[in-house]
């Protein structure tokens, strides 16, 4: 097979990014249990964003994160937690793509285990400092918790069976280095 033109593989990642961030957001969207201490919920989302980074790799899996769950925050009301949103689910989906390498369980699990902890971290930190709920932003841990323990528990599973299914073409295509455009 020979090799797609940088044009084709660009669009694909912009495609996969897209639909992924669409899923993620809905999946946010559907299900939000309000944590009234922070003024947050709960949410599993972290499911889609956990597929996308395992899948489709860092690219896909940052964009879909951030742009989805800030999107699902904005749509439900939640406007004020988007900026940090974007930024800590972001970097969550962006930690565990690039920790996969989509060959391996056990590295799956450590993606999602180091992935989840830059979560929890950056919402505590975020509604501590950014939000100042102070130390209320504590009672928001342990959900933020099950929400990655849920995330990895559904997304790894489905992330193996997506990657043993999908055409190849459509696999590790943001693991590796993107090209640069020719005009």
């Amino acid at each position: 097979m020979q090799p797609q033109p940088d044009r084709k593989r660009i669009t694909l990642i912009v495609a996969q990014a897209g639909v992924m961030a669409a899923l993620v957001a809905v999946t946010t969207f559907l299900v939000q249990i309000p944590i009234p201490a922070t003024k947050g919920y709960l949410d599993f989302g972290d499911i889609m964003i956990f597929v996308s980074a395992l899948t489709f790799g860092p690219i896909v899996g940052g964009f879909a994160g951030g742009v989805g769950s800030s999107i699902s925050d904005v749509a439900s009301g939640y406007a004020y937690f988007a900026p940090f949103t974007l930024i800590i689910k972001g970097a969550e989906g962006l930690i565990a793509g690039l920790i996969s390498n989509r060959l391996s369980k056990k590295r799956d699990i450590m993606a999602v285990g180091i992935a989840g902890t830059e979560m929890v971290t950056g919402y505590f930190l975020a509604e501590f400092f950014g939000l100042s709920e102070r130390w209320a932003a504590l009672g928001e841990v342990p959900f933020n918790i099950l929400q990655i323990t849920v995330g990895g528990i559904i997304g790894i599973p489905i992330a193996i069976i997506l990657i043993k299914r999908l055409p190849e073409i459509w696999k590790n295509q943001t693991s590796q280095k993107l090209p640069q455009l020719k005009s």
